[in-house]
């Protein structure tokens, strides 16, 4: 379309001091004399284009126009562009991608020091997309909900932003049903639906110290035991803990404070029996019990 050729030659010739006609023609698959005139609209739009004449002329906006590199620090822009791709990565927001297309204006040419991707993550792409739609409408959404106790419920929520956190999306809204304030995992609502209606509340857009829906059983710690052939899956898992590499191959996990013990049961049954708790007693007893009622339902086999 004319107007994205329009947007798009524009921030070419904010990122370059000079490109020319035959180069623009070449990327964006038109003419030369298509090229003259979107300068011609691009200067009509009121943005200063300048032309330069001899060998290597071509087309150039002014500097005086262009954003003062000294406002942010390279390191500034460069944080700025990483959270807006790592944004752009997830709801393909064109507004981000236009603000990162103006902060390349002013950045060098390095190549970036940090990239986050976080599309990958588990979330559904389709509810993400529908809360912040809900969320940037002020709408009112409904779904149904799994809390961490499998109880299901209907929930009425106004919806107020979207966090992630803990490797995971999290919904933070305003619930009719409870009259305050909650967080709702994204993985566990099910049947979303946004309503036409649009609440009026005024809704706080700082979240202070917020507390997920997660189980309080606690251990002062734990020793872990992994077989050489989990390593890179042991180092997936516990990387911030304390490891000792073992001359037999194998290796040792040491965990002060474990955040959540259910997690951390369901993670060393993953490693199935290449791990073995070596302490504490009650961990240890915890994932015999899980283990024996895992056997009782295979017995016919």
């Amino acid at each position: 379309m004319k107007l994205e050729r329009l947007i798009s030659i524009t921030y070419a010739l904010l990122n370059n001091e000079v490109i020319s006609a035959s180069e623009l023609a070449n990327k964006y698959h038109v003419s030369q004399r298509t090229i003259y005139r979107d300068i011609e609209a691009i200067c009509a739009a009121g943005i200063p284009v300048v032309s330069f004449q001899g060998v290597n002329g071509g087309y150039g906006i002014i500097k005086e126009y262009k954003m003062d590199k000294s406002l942010l620090h390279a390191s500034d822009i460069e944080s700025l562009i990483t959270l807006l791709h790592s944004t752009a990565t997830v709801f393909k927001d064109d507004r981000a991608t236009e603000t990162i297309h103006r902060l390349q204006t002013i950045q060098s040419d390095k190549m970036p020091s940090l990239t986050m991707d976080l599309g990958s993550w588990r979330a559904n792409n389709a509810t993400l997309h529908t809360l912040r739609a809900a969320i940037t409408d002020r709408r009112v959404i409904r779904f149904e909900y799994m809390n961490s106790k499998n109880e299901r419920a209907n929930r009425i929520v106004e919806p107020v932003s979207l966090l992630f956190k803990y490797y995971s999306w999290y919904l933070h809204g305003y619930c009719r049903a409870r009259n305050d304030y909650r967080v709702f995992k994204l993985t566990r609502m099910l049947d979303l639906v946004s309503l036409p209606e649009l609440y009026q509340r005024i809704h706080p857009t700082l979240l202070q110290d917020i507390s997920l829906d997660y189980q309080k059983e606690e251990i002062e710690g734990a020793v872990l035991h992994f077989s050489g052939r989990s390593l890179a899956h042991a180092l997936d898992c516990f990387y911030a803990e304390d490891k000792y590499f073992n001359e037999d191959g194998t290796l040792t996990v040491t965990i002060i404070n474990p955040s959540e013990v259910e997690w951390l049961v369901e993670t060393i049954l993953s490693f199935g029996d290449d791990v073995e708790v070596l302490e504490p007693l009650a961990l240890r007893q915890l994932l015999k019990d899980k283990i024996e009622k895992m056997l009782n339902r295979y017995l016919q086999v």
